[in-house]
């Protein structure tokens, strides 16, 4: 199962993870469990760098059984999946901790809503600014060149 140079913390039998361990994949997440021939087999967790987790018995490499916790502490559950639903719209922080007096509801930006300066084009993640001809981030600065099918698509949707 090893990718070559991913780091890993475990015994190895005939050149394969074997017993309790702990796994890094090349995008930073980190398995930390039970191995067997090089699989992940037994009890373990994939600790994801957003914060969520998937707790899963494993065999032969494949969650069987398993739990996935979103960051914030919602609880995925496939058969009994009742958040975000016709009946209840609130996200998962306003049912743990209800409305606060005051306060905006139902907003997935933290930060708020983002201001797209005047005479530019708001992209969803940045803003393109036709004087300069650079995408930039929602605090000003520069993120990068766009490519010219990015500049086209902003042509050709605003």
């Amino acid at each position: 199962m090893a990718f070559h140079g991913s780091p890993f913390e475990a015994e190895t039998v005939n050149e394969r993870i074997e017993g309790e361990g702990k796994y890094t994949f090349p995008d930073g997440n980190v398995y930390v469990g039970q191995f067997k021939d090089g699989q992940f087999h037994g009890r373990g967790v994939i600790y994801f760098r957003n914060g969520g987790k998937l707790d899963a018995e494993w065999a032969n490499g494949v969650a069987v059984k398993e739990n996935f916790t979103f960051a914030d502490g919602l609880s995925y559950e496939e058969q009994q999946w009742d958040y975000c639903t016709e009946d209840d719209r609130r996200f998962f922080s306003e049912r743990v901790h209800g409305f606060l007096p005051g306060e905006p509801q139902l907003s997935n930006d933290p930060k708020g809503k983002p201001t797209v300066p005047i005479m530019t084009n708001d992209a969803g993640y940045c803003y393109y600014a036709k004087e300069d001809g650079l995408l930039h981030n929602f605090d000003g600065g520069v993120l990068r060149q766009p490519s010219a099918g990015e500049v086209q698509w902003v042509s050709d949707n605003f």
